[in-house]
């Protein structure tokens, strides 16, 4: 979150839109959606890459093929577990049911199920997150999707029974970072489902490695206004509800990800590649059946 980590956190910070409103057409910065769902996916040692740029393309292929509303945007992890990730948003429960309903027609599931075994041979582990937007603990919120092409991640769980302390902390950064006049934007959302209760992630997207920098060069500006009592405060919100935290940065995989056809008739180029990978073959077994 350019860079919160480093005195906020410091102070010594998968398939189902991300603020990023992964669901909308416009390639502009629009209101963050109200849930985010965040497919994770732990690769083998040597199996990202290529490897999984193409059992991910078959499964860009099948969902366009299924018709699937909902977008999303695949990451890798540049720093880190080798992964990647899949970010999609919805604003409802019922919106999502609703889209799931494209895997009941005829053949659709099953068409599925000889891409899961394929990329699930090039994983360690695999899980799913729903989180919920939080608008007070954001800053700047709402991002342009069509020029990201990195994502910074500030995961933080709370102490049980302390988010009255964090939120506290958390808006006090806010307001701090509004009064440096730094260029940090981030958006905040509260994990609901996947994980221990407590975990609150703050994302933020880069056009550049540059904004990674112009984040670090912000830590400057807010530390020349923190006063003695400001640092003491958050010292002490800090050691009363942060049990632990840890910072991410991931690239845009364009291979890899459903973005809306909006975005690949603007910069077919960048979202739908001539060198993309082509979708892995069905596994050995699976084509004996289809002969038998």
């Amino acid at each position: 979150m350019n860079k919160v980590s480093r005195l906020f956190l410091g102070l010594s910070l998968a398939v189902s839109g991300i603020t990023m409103g992964a669901a909308q057409d416009q390639p502009t910065p629009v209101k963050p959606p109200k849930f985010l769902q965040i497919n994770v996916e732990d690769t083998k040692p040597g199996k990202g890459g290529l490897a999984h740029d193409k059992t991910e393309s078959a499964f860009v292929q099948a969902m366009a093929k299924a018709k699937f509303p909902i977008n999303y945007f695949a990451y890798n992890s540049i720093s880190g577990k080798p992964r990647g990730i899949y970010i999609s948003g919805f604003d409802s429960f019922g919106e999502l049911g609703k889209a799931n309903k494209a895997f009941e027609a005829p053949g659709v599931a099953a068409s599925f199920e000889p891409l899961n075994v394929a990329d699930g041979e090039l994983l360690e582990d695999s899980h799913s997150l729903i989180l919920s937007y939080v608008d007070d603990l954001s800053l700047r919120p709402g991002v342009d999707l069509f020029h990201h092409r990195y994502l910074e991640a500030d995961i933080i769980h709370v102490r049980q029974g302390h988010f009255k302390e964090f939120h506290e902390l958390a808006k006090l950064w806010v307001d701090l970072s509004q009064k440096a006049a730094t260029s940090a934007h981030w958006d905040a959302f509260r994990v609901e489902y996947g994980e221990d209760n407590g975990y609150v992630i703050f994302l933020t997207a880069d056009k550049s490695f540059d904004d990674v920098d112009t984040g670090f060069a912000d830590n400057d500006k807010l530390g020349a206004i923190l006063t003695d009592e400001d640092k003491k405060k958050l010292r002490e919100l800090r050691a009363a509800s942060i049990e632990e935290d840890r910072s991410e940065i991931y690239s845009v995989n364009p291979a890899q990800s459903y973005p809306p056809e909006s975005f690949i008739k603007a910069d077919p180029g960048y979202w739908k590649p001539k060198g993309a990978a082509k979708p892995a073959a069905k596994p050995a077994a699976d084509d004996k059946k289809a002969k038998q």
